[in-house]
């Protein structure tokens, strides 16, 4: 194998060691039809639970935090330690739902083949990127349309 720099101009063209395909001595058997069954009733709640996850990622999940700092603010009478508790407590739940939908991904993986489909990748980048897009469109939704510019645009009295 000529990996060494000096053979190939200074790049390393071969494979990186432990990145080889994996071979098995035997296919691995299938289960049953039921056990397939059920694991994609599993797979499929697992997918649910990372939208669920997601979800909360964009709404909920914030809100907690600036009401978790808002009462720090009101028991010690300092807001410099309400913005800090909150924004702790939004970086502690943020990457914890992250983390968690990694391994959820990671399962959904395994049940997925488990089933009988030929899944070789996650679903977690498709799914934050499906909520982002639509809870971005129903802040812009709700900005505009609900609570939106004020009287200047819906007919109301402007402010005097």
């Amino acid at each position: 194998m000529r990996s060494d720099p000096s053979d190939n101009g200074g790049l390393f063209v071969g494979r990186r060691p432990g990145t080889a395909p994996t071979h098995f001595r035997r296919l691995p058997e299938r289960g049953s039809v039921a056990r397939q069954r059920i694991d994609g009733y599993l797979a499929g709640a697992m997918l649910a639970s990372m939208i669920v996850l997601s979800l909360l990622c964009w709404g909920p999940i914030p809100v907690a935090c600036l009401w978790i700092g808002s009462q720090v603010n009101y028991l010690s009478g300092s807001v410099s330690l309400g913005i800090l508790v909150a924004f702790v407590a939004l970086f502690v739940l943020l990457f914890g739902a992250l983390k968690l939908m990694r391994s959820l991904d990671e399962g959904w993986i395994l049940v997925r083949r488990a089933a009988g489909h030929d899944q070789r990748g996650g679903a977690l980048g498709r799914i934050f990127a499906i909520t982002a897009a639509v809870c971005a469109g129903l802040f812009a939704i709700w900005f505009v349309l609900i609570h939106g510019p004020g009287g200047e645009f819906s007919g109301g009295a402007s402010g005097s």
